[in-house]
């Protein structure tokens, strides 16, 4: 990201804050200094768009972040179908009620 100039895009997709660490063996990852990294990127120019956790629990629960205000121009919820993490925990079992989004969080307005 240091390396990027003024009118790049930036796709990040980092561990969802909401799940366990070892399913992606991201224990060390920090979410705070990636904003951080994204604001020095926005304020150089650089688009940034975060694809990070949106909602569980079939929707009905919205994850709560840490964004630093102002730091994204547009937020919006895309609908990823039903839950990976379910598919493993459920066995075969249904399921339609395990629908999950994901937020896309955009330095920039589309």
């Amino acid at each position: 990201m240091e390396n990027a100039k003024r009118g790049d895009l930036i796709y990040c997709d980092p561990p969802d804050s909401n799940s366990p660490a070892i399913l992606y063996g991201a224990q060390a990852f920090d979410l705070k200094n990636l904003f951080h990294v994204i604001d020095r990127c926005r304020s150089k120019g650089i688009r940034v768009a975060i694809s990070i956790d949106g909602t569980k629990k079939s929707g009905k629960m919205k994850v709560e972040l840490q964004i630093p205000p102002g730091l994204f121009e547009q937020e919006v919820f895309i609908d990823c179908g039903r839950s990976m993490l379910k598919r493993f925990q459920m066995d075969g079992r249904t399921l339609e009620e395990e629908h999950v989004t994901d937020r896309l969080l955009l330095t920039y307005t589309i």
